[in-house]
């Protein structure tokens, strides 16, 4: 009889599926327990050491602790040292290994790096690169180290060897000759760029030509015909400079050939905007020293017009016109040079900052308050040399005309200048050094003591006087030839620069003063013209006092004189102390007092004869100052 099948229920179902579910959780627990027993055991076998399959650029290091490996690297890869890299540029070749270039291997890192496959933080993925590591490999790049510092240097000195500078067309002048020299590119090594190919090359680990890689720059300025061409149209004739017109004076022109022109031209590069180019100027280095030398030379100190009073007409009558006062304007003067020489001018003028003196010549009496006399004073110089005289005549001519501002302290020796041969003046007897002697200039003493007593009489303050070191029989003598004892002590010594005579003008006028030579007569005459301040002038003189007879005269033997030949050379005069007292009336009221004292040394005759010369009586000659 057959077997009767029991039918399917879900009651069974489930009971199967609960089996069924049973044994695939204790399939896995058993899996588990195993792929756990499994992973330990791999771990305990692997302690510190690179796991299985692990390769470093192909080399097997699985197994071997980090250290190992990292020497099994350096010496499976000795790229770095025995590499060979070309550096090449055309023809020119330069052979480098990749650790001159800079290039390193790191095997601690690079082994360190190996030692991590497998051992991450996430145990599956650990495992899972265990097992792949086992079953496909694992391969871990090298570490490489690029010191681009050492490539950079390498290539810095190839770039000095290989670099050309770009060459900018220019101009130059040469005995007056333009020359145009034509421009080149250059050309550049690009670092970056080549370290880059270079960088590519090495992490290959492979021998390899690396070309060198150049920038070509070309000139910026691209033609220079136009400056040529005006440089030689200021080239094609000399270039004149001189004065502006209507100068008192006759200096320049000054002129400058072609080839001394052409020393001046300079051609400045300009590249601050869009179109490069050459710009042509004047070195103003140059024409600064030029005109800086030339300048002293150029300078005019302004000078009042000179004038005399007409006494018919009670008006002025110029006798020598203004001087403007100038001096050279050396930035003007280099900037209107460079304007009209690039203009193509060849005719200039140069520039001046101009002054006009305080008094020009259409000024009038009313203006300056110059209305009257109000003072004449006359010296005389009987038995004066001829030297003397001459320098009388030229010192008092710088005094005719000559004007005294209101409030100004006037100083002769200012007034006088240079007292040598060269300005006019002849060798006559001054006094110097304790001496009577020959010097330039004898006779201006004259001159200073007539000022004095023009000054002293009309009442001006006397703010500097010096008398001479002894008696003077000129000052002494009136009209007659007379020797008058009250004009003793009115003397005044003048010794540019170092002695002075200075007197004030305390009016509020300008005083006009004119000096008059009579040959014939022997006199000087000083005028002062002004506006009368009402002063009048008291004095009293105490005369000579104190008096010491003159020494003994003295006799010296001077080879240079002939047998019987006596010359004296300095004159007898007694010592005195004199004092004189001024007091200045102004509008009936006493403006003011002073005392003028003057001391006078003894002084003793010196007569010089010839060798062999006996008896020699003083010869009857005046002294002379």
């Amino acid at each position: 009889m057959a077997e009767k099948s029991l039918p399917f229920t879900a009651d069974r179902r489930r009971a199967l599926l609960d089996q069924m579910l049973m044994a695939f959780v204790l399939g896995m627990i058993v899996f588990s327990a195993l792929l756990g027993l499994f992973y330990i055991g791999f771990k305990v076998r692997y302690l510190g050491l690179i796991n299985p399959g692990v390769t470093i650029a192909g080399i097997d290091v699985g197994g071997l602790k980090p250290a190992a490996a990292a020497a099994k690297i350096t010496l499976a890869l000795p790229y770095h040292q025995q590499g060979l890299i070309l550096l090449r540029d055309g023809d020119r070749t330069w052979s480098v290994t990749p650790a001159e270039m800079g290039l390193f291997l790191d095997p601690e890192t690079t082994a360190y790096n190996a030692f991590r496959i497998g051992r991450g933080a996430n145990p599956l993925r650990s495992l899972s690169q265990q097992l792949g590591a086992i079953y496909t490999g694992a391969d871990v790049p090298p570490v490489m180290i690029f010191d681009q510092r050492l490539a950079f240097e390498v290539l810095t000195r190839i770039a000095e060897e290989r670099d050309r500078q770009v060459v900018e067309p220019s101009l130059s002048v040469v005995n007056g000759e333009v020359i145009i020299h034509e421009g080149k590119s250059g050309r550049f090594l690009d670092k970056e760029v080549t370290l880059a190919l270079l960088a590519a090359q090495m992490q290959s680990l492979r021998d390899g030509v690396v070309p060198l890689v150049f920038s070509e720059v070309k000139p910026l300025i691209v033609d220079v015909s136009a400056q040529a061409e005006l440089a030689r149209n200021i080239l094609s004739q000399p270039l004149t400079i001189g004065m502006p017109d209507r100068q008192p004076d006759n200096l320049g022109p000054w002129v400058f050939e072609p080839a001394e022109l052409g020393d001046l031209l300079v051609f400045e590069k300009v590249l601050d905007d869009d179109a490069p180019r050459y710009e042509l100027g004047l070195d103003d280095e140059k024409l600064y020293r030029w005109l800086s030398d030339l300048q002293p030379e150029l300078y005019l100190e302004p000078e009042n017009t000179r004038f005399i009073f007409n006494d018919d007409t009670r008006q002025l009558e110029v006798i020598k016109p203004a001087i403007i006062g100038r001096i050279l304007d050396i930035d003007a003067s280099i900037d209107a040079l460079e304007e009209k020489v690039l203009a193509g001018e060849h005719n200039l003028k140069l520039e001046f900052i101009f002054t006009p003196p305080p008094v020009t010549d259409e000024m009038t009496t009313e203006q300056l308050g110059i209305r009257e006399l109000v003072h004449r004073e006359i010296s005389y110089y009987y038995g004066s040399s001829a030297e003397r005289i001459h320098n009388i005549r030229v010192s008092s001519e710088r005094f005719h005309g000559l004007l005294v501002a209101p409030g100004e302290t006037f100083s002769m020796a200012q007034a006088l200048g240079q007292i040598s041969l060269e300005s006019g003046y002849a060798e006559a007897l001054i006094i110097l050094g304790g001496r009577t002697i020959q010097g330039v200039g004898g006779g201006i003493c004259q001159v200073s003591t007539t000022l004095f007593r023009a000054a002293f009489f009309a009442g001006f303050p006397i703010v500097e006087r010096h008398p001479h070191a002894y008696r003077v029989r000129y000052y002494e003598v009136d009209a007659a030839n007379n020797q008058v004892d009250r004009l003793v002590g009115l003397d005044a010594a003048v010794f540019v620069p170092i002695v002075d005579l200075k007197f004030k003008n305390d009016t509020p006028y300008w005083l006009l003063m004119e000096t008059y030579i009579n040959a014939p007569a022997r006199t000087l005459t000083w005028k002062f013209y002004s506006t009368s301040a009402g002063r009048q002038v008291q004095w009293e003189t105490t005369g000579p006092t104190h008096i010491v007879e003159a020494p003994k005269p003295i006799y010296r033997e001077n080879p240079e004189l002939a047998q019987g030949e006596v010359k004296q050379v300095d004159w007898a005069a007694d010592g005195a102390d004199v004092t004189i007292y001024r007091t200045v009336i102004r509008n009936g009221e006493v403006y003011f007092r002073d005392t003028i004292f003057t001391h006078y040394q003894p002084w003793q005759a010196i007569y010089e004869y010839g060798p062999g010369t006996e008896g020699m009586p003083p010869p009857d000659t005046e002294n002379e100052e």
